[in-house]
């Protein structure tokens, strides 16, 4: 069954960087999951979907599905472009935006 590896984001509900310097692997889904027609429950009986193995780094990771035969891809990590703007900015002459209150 194949994995993905990857460095998990941030989540929008937080502002720092906490549990980002991890690696994960992720087993990928092998059977479809099933609406249960009665209660509308959504169900897999794949129960490696479940599982989530951390690392702290990606030679972790991939020496640990090499041992156990496991086929896996790797997903570069993002980083975030982060634009440095000050305060007197807002006040250029030259601004593309028009600076209202």
């Amino acid at each position: 069954m194949p994995a993905k590896i990857y460095r998990p984001a941030k989540t929008a509900m937080q502002s720092g960087k906490a549990k980002t310097n991890i690696w994960v692997l992720e087993f990928d889904q092998e059977t479809p999951r099933k609406i249960d027609p009665i209660m509308g429950y959504t169900s897999s009986g794949d129960m490696r979907q479940q599982l989530k193995l951390t690392f702290e780094t990606q030679e972790q990771a991939e020496d640990y599905a090499k041992r156990n035969g496991i086929d896996y891809r790797v997903v570069p990590p993002k980083d975030p472009i982060r634009q440095t703007l000050s305060y007197s900015d807002n006040f250029r002459f030259n601004r593309i935006q028009p600076w209202t209150h």
